[in-house]
C-alpha cells in the first residue's frame, strides 16, 4: 500500500485490461491511458470492457478516469473522468 492506497496495474477482466486501478478508503479509481488519442477514447474503453465491474457491489464510490499523451509534445493533452 502507498500512503494507505492500493495501487494496481494491468488489472484482467473478462474483456481486457485496465490500466491502473487505485483503491483508497473511500474511493476506487480506474484509469485508462492512451497515447495520441483521446480522453474519451480511454472512456469509453473503461466502460465497452466493463472495467469497472468487479467493484459495482463495493461501498466506494468509483471514478472512471480516461487520460491521453501526446507523444509529440510529451505531455498530457486530455484528461476526462466520471
Amino acid at each position: 500500500m502507498l500512503l494507505e492506497q492500493a495501487v494496481q496495474t494491468e488489472i484482467h477482466s473478462a474483456k481486457g485490461r485496465a490500466d491502473v486501478v487505485v483503491e483508497a478508503d473511500d474511493y476506487i479509481y480506474i484509469f485508462e491511458f492512451k497515447r495520441d488519442g483521446s480522453a474519451e477514447e480511454a472512456l469509453a474503453q473503461i466502460e465497452e470492457k466493463g472495467y469497472a465491474g468487479p467493484y459495482k457491489a463495493d461501498r466506494r464510490k468509483i471514478y472512471q478516469i480516461g487520460v491521453n499523451f501526446n507523444s509529440e509534445e510529451r505531455t498530457i493533452d486530455g484528461w476526462e473522468y466520471r
